[in-house]
Order: structure tokens, then sequence, then C-alpha cells
């Protein structure tokens, strides 16, 4: 009686029920589109040890609960076999129940940079808002909506190949310096094999842009730079092989006039005929 009296000077603003899981309906506006199923395992080991920690967000569209937030860990329920799961009820129509999943998965921190982009983008455009209205609902710069905008510019392949090699949004953004096609998709590569961090990136894109311009290559920097990039994928190639039990080893020798690459790789775990030593040379040929 006395834990009541305490409660009861408190305000009540939504209600913890307890809704069978197969009733849940998704929410149309999930901007997340990929989960890894290897954390929902993780997650759903943890429901089933200390059980679900924090409660899904749902509203009703009739009689029917409606997921808001809470999808990860509704999908990592079902996984660890729950029949039912507590959820606590918000009053959100459709327009603020797509915001509060945006927030939800933006301060998570765990989305892509291109989620985020796509969801922004349907919450602008379904719902009518301004970058300026968006920016102010999510707590941010407009020009920062403005920059996730531009990236989904980017191809389906190029946009994948960002995700798979764990690149940033900022090589995305510097990217879309460059036109479209083939240009673009050989600037991502090099930043991929030469595992070239921002900086780096946009000053390989500045170089494309003058050679665009000037219709021939500088001689210097650029050059040095590019023999670098292939350094860095012998280098990955080296590392590949000690990973799948092939005894590779590499030494590099650098002077004033070259850089010599030397790769040894046992006979008996190649392959017949197999080059056995890689030198890469700058100034002078091999």
């Amino acid at each position: 009686m006395q834990i009541m009296k305490r409660k009861g000077k408190y305000k009540c603003n939504g209600r913890i029920l307890m809704i069978p899981i197969d009733d849940i309906q998704p929410n149309p506006d999930q901007p997340r589109r990929s989960f890894s199923y290897e954390k929902l395992l993780e997650l759903a080991q943890s429901i089933d040890e200390n059980g679900l920690l924090h409660p899904l967000s749902v509203t009703f569209r009739g009689d029917k609960p409606v997921l808001v937030a809470g999808e990860r860990r509704l999908r990592a329920a079902k996984i660890a076999g729950m029949r039912e799961i507590p959820c606590i009820e918000v009053d959100a129509d459709r327009s603020r129940a797509a915001l509060l999943a945006l927030i939800e998965n933006l301060q998570r921190e765990d989305m892509n940079c291109f989620e985020e982009a796509e969801g922004i983008k349907r919450l602008i455009s379904v719902y009518g808002l301004t970058q300026e209205e968006a920016a102010h609902r999510l707590g941010c710069a407009q020009s920062t909506i403005a920059n996730r905008l531009r990236i989904l510019k980017l191809s389906p392949e190029e946009r994948e190949l960002i995700i798979k090699e764990g690149l940033t949004e900022r090589h995305a953004r510097a990217l879309l310096r460059l036109d479209e096609g083939s240009r673009r998709m050989g600037a991502l590569i090099r930043m991929v094999q030469g595992r070239l961090n921002v900086a780096q990136s946009e000053r390989l894109v500045e170089e494309m842009q003058e050679d665009a311009k000037t219709g021939k290559r500088k001689k210097a920097m650029p050059l040095i730079r590019d023999v670098r990039l292939f350094i860095n994928t012998v280098s990955h190639a080296v590392d590949t092989m000690r990973r799948s039990g092939i005894d590779a080893r590499a030494e590099k020798i650098e002077t004033d006039e070259y850089i010599e690459y030397l790769v040894r790789i046992p006979k008996r775990e190649t392959v017949p005929g197999a080059a056995t030593n890689i030198r890469q040379r700058r100034g002078i040929t091999a």
C-alpha cells in the first residue's frame, strides 16, 4: 500500500501492454533496411537469458497495434521464441511514428549513411516537410540534411561497395564531385584498394578533376600516390595469402631513387609456373 502511495504522485504517460508477438503490425516507414542476422542472434540470446529490458513502442490503428520503434527487438524476440512482448503505447499518427522510428535508429548510430538518407528523404516526401522542418524535428542543421540527401545520387553499385568496404559518408560526398560513370567508379576502386582516408580521397578526386580539365596527367605527386596504391594492393594480397595459410613473405626497400618490393611464395603452395617474385620500382624499369 505504501508503494502505491508513492507511485500515485507521479503522472502516468503511457501504459505497458503484453501483446501477442504475431499481432504487431510492422512499421511501414521503418528506415532500416538491413539487419545483421548474427547481431539478431546475439540479441535473441540476451533476451532469452535476461528478458526484454526495453519495451517496444506501438500505436494503434483501429484495434491493431502498429510498431513505432523496436524493430530489432521484435525480430530478436521472435527468434528467442517469445509469444507475448511488453509494449508501451504512444500517441502517434503515421507522420510522428515515422519520425520516432527514424530518431530511434539515428540515436543508435549503427545505421549506414544511405539508410539514414533514405529515411530522411521518405520523411520529407511523404509528409511534405521542408529540409528546414526536417532538420528542426531531427535536431540537426539544415546543411546536415542537405548533405545526407546528396549521397543518394550515387548508384546502387557504388553504395553497395561503399557499405561493404566500410567507407564513410564523407568518402561518398567526395565521389559526388565526379560525374557518374567509369571515372567515379574508378576513383571508388582506388579508394578501396589504397585504403585511402577522407583527406587522401578528396585529393584523389581533385587530381582527377584537374586531369579532366587539362586533358593530361600531372607528372609528380599523382604518380607517387598511384605507385603507393599498387604497393598497398600487393601488401593486402600478401596479408590475404598469410591468412589463408600460405607462408608468403614480403620485404620493402625504399631509397631516394626507387621502391623495391619483394614477395616470396613457397613453390609447394603455389601452382606450377607461378611467379615467385614481384618487384615494383619507381623511377626505373624492372
